[in-house]
């Protein structure tokens, strides 16, 4: 009989690619997980892990066995959302990862037309990056998850997640007051650009619209809040290219706004696959998912 605490552990690792990373997600220590894994190799009969420079990956046999543990996770998704479902399900508590515009114009609108239609299910918001609320899903310390398509975003078929689309918002291009008109992106290879830290989903989407334009922009400012972003290019520090809801409630009088075109920030929400229709889930899947900023 397999263990299925073993299967997370598995799943852990192949997410976080480390022993130590997997153990600090299932919160852990390093020597659990490894005796984990170990009594699950024994269970099956062969080896799922081999070393990989200062990591591991899975071999052959833990790559089988992860894409049962994808399955054999989801129904158990399923199982506690059929029980809750029979038990009402209509009181306790859930946690949601967002970004911060998501949490602005979707996530607390959704909330409050919870307080009564659901005024018993009681939710928790973490501040978080597309990227990262992602992690805090898979790692269960999230129950939902408003994330960004990105690149390095996992794929829309991922065994592990059910997505749920929510909205998709241009790019505007940002510029001091006082710069030259610009006809397309290409104009400012030269520039200084300011964005997001690498790793930031929007870092990653501005890249590639700006690779798309036949140059890699030069950044020379990093911050994560768009407030910042704006006061340094109203400082004639740079130019920047910022998704168009964050710009709202900001003060633009030292900058000039102009619409981008191409790129898009789509937004989707999450939740670990099977537990889709669970009864503390369901009413804030929807009110998401008709929410349009």
């Amino acid at each position: 009989m397999i263990d299925t605490r073993r299967l997370r552990t598995l799943r852990a690792v192949a997410d976080h690619g480390t022993v130590t990373a997997a153990a600090a997600a299932l919160h852990l220590t390093p020597s659990a997980v490894s005796q984990q894994l170990a009594a699950l190799e024994h269970e099956v009969g062969h080896r799922l892990l081999t070393r990989d420079g200062r990591g591991v990956r899975l071999t052959a046999v833990g790559r089988i066995l992860l894409e049962h543990t994808n399955e054999v996770l989801a129904q158990l998704e399923r199982a506690q959302a059929e029980v809750a479902a029979y038990a009402s399900g209509q009181e306790g508590e859930i946690t949601v990862a967002s970004f911060a515009t998501a949490i602005s114009v979707v996530l607390a609108p959704a909330i409050r037309e919870l307080r009564d239609k659901a005024p018993d299910i009681t939710i928790r918001v973490r501040d978080a990056e597309g990227d990262q609320a992602l992690t805090l899903l898979l790692d269960e310390e999230a129950d939902i998850a408003i994330a960004v398509e990105y690149r390095g975003a996992p794929a829309t078929g991922d065994p592990r997640l059910t997505r749920i689309p929510l909205y998709a918002e241009p790019f505007d291009l940002v510029l001091p007051h006082d710069h030259a008109p610009v006809a397309r992106l290409s104009d400012l290879r030269d520039e200084p650009w300011i964005g997001p830290y690498p790793g930031n989903p929007v870092h990653d989407l501005l890249t590639v619209a700006c690779e798309h334009e036949g140059f890699t922009p030069a950044f020379t400012h990093y911050s994560d809040d768009f407030r910042a972003v704006v006061a340094l290019i109203g400082a004639g520090a740079g130019v920047a290219l910022v998704p168009r809801l964050a710009l709202r409630h900001l003060d633009l009088s030292l900058v000039t706004v102009r619409a981008a075109p191409g790129p898009e920030r789509r937004v989707f929400a999450a939740v670990r696959r099977g537990a889709e229709h669970h009864p503390l889930l369901t009413p804030l899947i929807e009110a998401l998912a008709t929410r349009t900023p």
